[in-house]
């Protein structure tokens, strides 16, 4: 849509979408029932190595934000609200005069990998932690990241007065406000899904309070207008910014339509999160043995989902490649014949290896199979073991909530991926509905759209 829409149109609203990769804001204006969309800018989210860890570099994203707002005054814009959604589980530490204490370190930074089965085996158990949250047990999660940072005598921690998830922490850069947005909040490890609180057990822990926190926020809160420097930086006036479902799948699953109920959602991306979303959690011997997950959603909602490998595999592999079209790659794979063998990409080897490609060939030899030679066969195989791993996945779906529905919601980038749908259609034996790859940002609007 061309711009000059945007001004002559009141209710338009900006969407900043950030992922593990990278970032874009985006203007949204209700039409119909229908929400067009322009996208303002486009930038990267590089993970930054120094020091022996990895970290995100907070303040980039925040001056890319600031550029974004500049836009809007110089192009005359009117914008009702802002709203921010981001990965989840990392985390911003706050010191007592109001500054950030150092970058956030990332989730994929390998000081946890050893920190989840240390922490079963001198806090509290595998069982009884899972039981608390109902949360995958995943060793980046924002639990064993506090934990391994106590071991570590991280100084940022030991001085924090706040502790605040990436959305929260930006939102506080823009406003000056402390929250703790709640479905973010939720992909911590650290909150009890019935009563939408932290439990004070797992809190103590790792040397916490619920003072550490700010209040819990649920999605659809007006926080506060953009600050008097923000004002000044930007050229625009006290715009509202909004908490909106700050972790980014919950923005996404929003748009998942739920009547009938039972519908399944894979939210396709650097991550593949694959569920339904319920009224109640599903927290038993089952969900526990099976490591699936209860997150919050909007409206009170449970997204009980499987969090695994997505296009994350792929995209290192390209970026090794020096990053060649995704027609050429993709194209390229759907010539080739089905592969041989296929590989477990939730695979701890492929979290942040130096090379992708070096880890799967590691794969491969260990297993006594022959690496696929060409990039695109590659490709084909990285694509058949992401599908053979959702198919796994969504059977195990159907087991532990009664009722889910054949067909499967597809959002998200990856969506476009015409190759990978089929394979996870035909590994399912299921019938793929294509939504939109923006879902995200379509979320993040509608919420604001909606208060």
């Amino acid at each position: 849509m061309n711009y000059m829409n945007y001004m002559n149109e009141s209710k338009t609203y900006l969407a900043i979408d950030l992922g593990a990769t990278s970032g874009r804001t985006i203007l949204g204006r209700k039409n119909g029932e229908q929400i067009d969309m322009e996208v303002l800018t486009r930038f990267d989210n590089p993970i930054i190595q120094a020091n022996g860890h990895f970290y995100w570099d907070i303040y980039a994203l925040y001056h890319e934000i600031i550029k974004a707002l500049r836009l809007v005054a110089q192009r005359n814009i009117t914008i009702e609200s802002i709203g921010i959604d981001t990965w989840g589980c990392d985390i911003v530490c706050l010191g007592h005069d109001g500054q950030l204490l150092r970058n956030p370190l990332s989730y994929r930074d390998p000081h946890t990998f050893p920190m989840m089965e240390h922490y079963f085996e001198h806090q509290l158990s595998r069982e009884d932690v899972y039981m608390k949250t109902g949360v995958q047990l995943m060793n980046f999660n924002t639990l064993f990241q506090l934990y391994a940072m106590r071991q570590a005598g991280n100084a940022a921690l030991e001085n924090a007065e706040k502790i605040l998830f990436i959305p929260d922490a930006l939102i506080y850069m823009l406003t000056g406000k402390v929250i703790c947005e709640y479905t973010v909040a939720s992909t911590s490890q650290l909150l009890n899904p019935y009563t939408r609180e932290f439990d004070e057990d797992l809190l103590k822990s790792v040397g916490l309070t619920r003072e550490h926190f700010g209040p819990m926020t649920a999605p659809g809160t007006i926080v506060g207008p953009l600050s008097e420097e923000v004002q000044r930086i930007t050229g625009l006036k006290d715009i509202p910014v909004m908490a909106v479902a700050g972790h980014d799948t919950a923005s996404a699953v929003s748009v998942i339509p739920t009547d009938p109920p039972g519908q399944v959602f894979l939210s396709s991306g650097t991550w593949s999160l694959m569920g339904v979303v319920t009224g109640e959690p599903i927290i038993n011997r089952q969900t526990f043995e099976q490591n699936f997950t209860n997150e919050g959603g909007v409206n009170g909602t449970i997204r009980f989902l499987k969090n695994s490998c997505g296009m994350w595999i792929y995209e290192r592999c390209r970026e090794e490649w020096g990053k060649p079209s995704h027609d050429e790659l993709i194209g390229g794979a759907e010539k080739c014949q089905p592969s041989a063998h296929v590989f477990n990409t939730d695979d701890a080897r492929f979290a942040n290896p130096p090379s992708m490609v070096a880890a799967i060939k590691d794969y491969f030899d260990e297993q006594g199979w022959p690496m696929p030679q060409s990039r695109a066969e590659i490709v084909r195989c990285i694509f058949e073991s992401l599908a053979h791993r959702y198919k796994e996945i969504y059977d195990r779906l159907c087991e532990l909530a009664p009722g889910t529905s054949r067909n499967l919601h597809i959002i998200g980038g990856g969506s476009r991926n015409q190759l990978l749908n089929q394979l996870t259609e035909k590994a399912c034996n299921c019938n793929i509905i294509i939504g939109s790859a923006e879902a995200t940002a379509y979320g993040n609007l509608k919420m604001q759209m909606n208060r």
